[in-house]
Order: C-alpha cells, then sequence, then structure tokens
C-alpha cells in the first residue's frame, strides 16, 4: 500500500472531510474510483479498507474529500486521523522524474564519490520542498529533495545518488 495522505478533520456538516496529502500533485488521485483507509500507515494490506470516491477537490488552499456512504458530520468525525492509500497498481502513473513517496523508501543512497550514506527510512515536506530522511546505523541525513542536491533517482537499481558530502 502506497500512503497518499491523512485525514485531518470533518469539514461542514455533510460528511465532507479535510485532506493533508503527502506529495505532490493530490488532486490526481479523484482519478481513483476508491481510496483505503486505514488507522496506522504502516498497517498491513489486510486493514485498509476500501471507501468509494464521492468527491475530491480543492477548497481555498486545503483539500477536501467526500466518501459513498458518509453523509454527515458524524460519520466524517469517525474518519478524523486515519491514512489514505492506495495499491501501486491503482494510482496513476507519475511522470519522468516524479515519484510515489513509498517507491524511495528503502533505497540507498550514495553520494557522487560512491560512498554510501544510508537507506531512505522517510521523506517529509516542510513546506518548501520534501526532505529524505536517511538513516545509517545511529546516524540520520536530512536532505533536500531537490536537484541541487538529488542527482539521480534509478528504482531499477535502488539508489538515489546525491550531491552530498558524508561527512556533513
Amino acid at each position: 500500500m502506497i500512503v497518499l495522505g491523512r485525514i485531518v478533520a470533518p469539514f461542514g456538516v455533510k460528511g465532507w472531510v479535510r485532506v493533508h496529502p503527502f506529495g505532490d500533485d493530490p488532486l490526481s488521485w479523484s482519478e481513483m474510483s476508491q481510496w483505503w483507509l486505514a488507522d496506522d500507515a504502516d498497517a498491513p494490506e489486510s486493514a485498509w479498507q476500501p471507501v468509494k470516491l464521492a468527491g475530491f477537490k480543492e477548497h481555498g488552499a486545503s483539500l477536501v474529500a467526500a466518501f459513498v456512504g458518509h453523509d454527515d458530520r458524524n460519520t466524517a468525525e469517525a474518519l478524523q486521523g486515519r491514512f489514505i492509500g492506495a495499491p501501486r497498481e491503482a494510482l496513476p502513473k507519475p511522470d519522468a522524474d516524479e515519484y510515489y513517496w513509498g517507491d524511495l523508501i528503502g533505497l540507498a543512497v550514495v553520494n557522487q564519490a560512491g560512498e554510501a550514506l544510508g537507506t531512505v527510512e522517510a521523506l517529509m515536506s516542510t513546506g518548501a520542498h520534501d526532505v529524505l530522511q536517511v538513516r545509517d546505523g545511529d546516524e540520520e541525513r536530512l536532505i533536500p529533495f531537490v536537484a541541487a542536491y538529488v542527482l539521480d533517482v534509478d528504482l531499477a537499481a535502488r539508489t538515489i545518488r546525491v550531491d552530498w558530502q558524508k561527512d556533513w
């Protein structure tokens, strides 16, 4: 399951919810007729419950969604805090040089000198850009996921090459 975002609050009285996306272009999720919800981002696939999407749109600076069968504020409140996900095959195909966060988790990170810097443990959004959380034993590096630092992502080789010194 690829975790796409999280339901953060109910919106209005007709069952809509506010959605916090993890990553860019969340409006492309409207191409999927259903989403999957779970209480834990790391839940096994069997714990993800499918919900039919009734609507998804921008509302000011935020995103709101509605699901079939969730028609009032009480049902929307019950969804608060749940994670939104989808199986990889249900997601819209990313464009060249675009990646789902889930595709980057677990990739080895190396610098231009070929030194191993660790493995991508997670990503976080800072508002300005996304950041790779790279773990090498007890050491953690936070590397901005921008072209100035990320030189190449090779999903086939399961590596990310960065312009980063090991001792930074």
